[in-house]
């Protein structure tokens, strides 16, 4: 058995060798991400967090699907349209986490200390927190961020603290949230705590004798997670009682993996790749790799894929640990997609590798990070400060922009990307944003009352031929209408004065970027007191809109 090299306490010197190649792995998997990225590059696991996603297309934490950075609900951005991408906004923050996106809010952690909420379509803030860093997590309209040695909850649309805990230790990111708690794990004192989503009252604690672990893993009821003198372990999620432990050969720097009722890990020094059996620890197979295994293995299609430090991608039978092929990359943390591995390597290229094979079906030249793969398309930030998308298929590049770098998200046909200085959104097609703005919510019968609809096009594309679709509200009767805004006006289909019905308003010309055209509806209130107007309104235009949440609006008001 080889030598145990622990890793020593915070206060103490950490030994050259396993601080350069921490670097050295850090640097290869996400090479142009910022700091708390990085770490949730290599220890991440998503199979505890079925319930972190509110909406299938969001994207509410770094890795996304079981330790990949992939998006198989993306259906707007794709091949025959990337290329057109362009800048819808920019909002400058400095350094930070890679963007988490929720119900139309985007949520990074900034290297000011605090975590900022930003409008998705606008990039205009929404609120900010001071939590002294983190990576934010948004679960059930709650944003948990652990940063130092306090964990945060904070409302998801407000930004107002719903609860904090302090521990005694540092705290690891990342963590996990499963079913109603927040396990985190300790950076220093080989503890893991598990706290009440809801309230963040401690529910239990488990002490190891080590230092420092990884952080946990929830899967069927279990929490996993590795340690420094060479253990693995298994505590009941609810009750936080040991199940059992596993002594591998070598320290254990990055989570586990747990896929069909198997547990996969690999250990620093030890240089193995373990299978066990998820229920009691067993293991069913061991595999001796040619380096030391920093990062957390992909299980994907009934094959184990790792990286150790020896520069080589190592597919492994996830059954028997038998090796099916290998592939010198130089390193890196591959993202699995339709049978292709595709990987940021550090040899300096993007490869696309058969899964079943191991035959290289294209590279790309350039040192790049961890590759987010969706609808067909291999985005990914490079050493060269630019953020690309590539042909998955052949590997072409379609697009490219200077950020500074930066690791990209992907959702609803917009991409996101926390870049030098600056968080950055990237679309095609207009944006339409509607609302509805009565000119007073006082109102009483015999009164006039003006309801304005302001149609923003967000862009970045100019929207071609808008119409709004709006009515006569009941309990009204129609007076008269104006239009105001971009060259061309537009022309208007109403109800004669005095009737009810329809209103349907054509802009008849173009919408540039930030540009507002507006149709003012006054009408005279006939309902008596205590009845509720309600005036609802709808837009659209020639020009494709990837976000049409934003194209209808209401607003209701009670006559006095």
């Amino acid at each position: 058995m080889k030598s145990v090299i622990c890793l020593p306490h915070r206060k103490q010197n950490v030994p050259f060798r396993i601080a350069g190649w921490m670097l050295t792995i850090m640097l290869l998997w996400l090479l142009p991400a910022v700091a708390n990225t990085s770490l949730d590059a290599q220890t991440s696991n998503n199979v505890s967090n079925t319930s972190a996603v509110p909406s299938s297309a969001d994207w509410t934490q770094f890795l996304r699907d079981n330790i990949q950075r992939l998006n198989p609900d993306e259906t707007v951005l794709g091949v025959d349209n990337v290329g057109s991408l362009q800048l819808k906004w920019k909002t400058p923050i400095s350094g930070g986490s890679s963007p988490a996106v929720a119900n139309g809010v985007v949520y990074v952690g900034s290297d000011d200390g605090n975590v900022y909420a930003l409008n998705a379509s606008t990039g205009a803030k929404v609120w900010s927190y001071a939590t002294g860093g983190g990576s934010p997590t948004i679960v059930n309209g709650v944003v948990y961020v652990a940063s130092g040695v306090n964990v945060y909850a904070l409302n998801a649309s407000t930004g107002a603290k719903l609860w904090s805990y302090a521990a005694t230790f540092l705290l690891l990111n990342p963590f996990a949230v499963a079913n109603g708690v927040v396990y985190v794990s300790s950076d220093d004192v080989g503890t893991i705590i598990a706290l009440n989503a809801s309230t963040g009252s401690l529910l239990w604690s488990y002490n190891t004798s080590a230092v420092a672990l990884t952080p946990p893993v929830v899967a069927n009821g279990m929490v996993y997670f590795g340690d420094d003198i060479n253990n693995v372990y298994a505590l009941n999620a609810s009750t936080g009682a040991l199940i059992w432990s596993y002594a591998t050969e070598g320290i254990v720097v990055s989570s586990p993996v747990v896929a069909n009722g198997v547990v996969y890990v690999g250990d620093f020094d030890g240089e193995t790749v373990y299978a066990l059996n998820a229920n009691t620890g067993a293991k069913l197979w061991s595999y001796a790799t040619g380096g030391m295994v920093i990062s957390s293995p992909v299980v994907a299609g009934g094959v184990v894929y790792v990286g150790p430090d020896d520069g080589n991608l190592y597919a492994l039978n996830a059954g028997t640990g038998a090796k099916l092929w290998i592939y010198k990359t130089g390193g890196g943390f591959p993202t699995i997609v339709n049978g292709v591995v595709y990987i940021g390597a550090g040899d300096g290229n993007v490869y696309a590798l058969n899964a079943s094979t191991g035959a290289k079906l294209w590279s790309y030249a350039v040192m790049a990070g961890t590759p987010v793969v969706a609808n067909g398309v291999v985005y990914f930030g490079a050493g060269d400060g630019n953020v690309y998308a590539l042909n998955a298929s052949n590997g072409a590049k379609l697009w490219s922009y200077t950020t500074g770098g930066g690791s990209p998200v992907i959702v609803n046909g917009v991409v996101y990307v926390n870049g030098s200085g600056n968080i950055y959104a990237f679309s095609v097609g207009a944006d339409l944003f509607l609302r509805v703005q009565p000119s007073t919510t006082t109102v009483h019968q015999g009164d006039l009352l003006t309801f304005a609809f302001p149609v923003w096009n967000l862009g970045p594309v100019a929207a071609s031929q808008e119409v709004l679709n709006t009515q006569v509200p009941a309990g009204t009767t129609f007076e008269y209408i104006r239009i105001s805004g971009t060259p061309g006006l537009g022309t208007c289909v109403r109800p004669p004065y005095h009737g009810t019905g329809q209103v349907v308003c054509h802009e008849n010309a173009s919408m540039a970027h930030n540009t507002t055209w507006t149709v003012r509806l006054t009408v005279k209130v006939t309902a008596p007191s205590g009845t509720v107007i309600t005036e609802n309104a709808a837009t659209m235009s020639d020009t494709f809109d990837p976000n049409t949440a934003n194209n209808m609006a209401t607003v209701s008001l009670k006559v006095q």
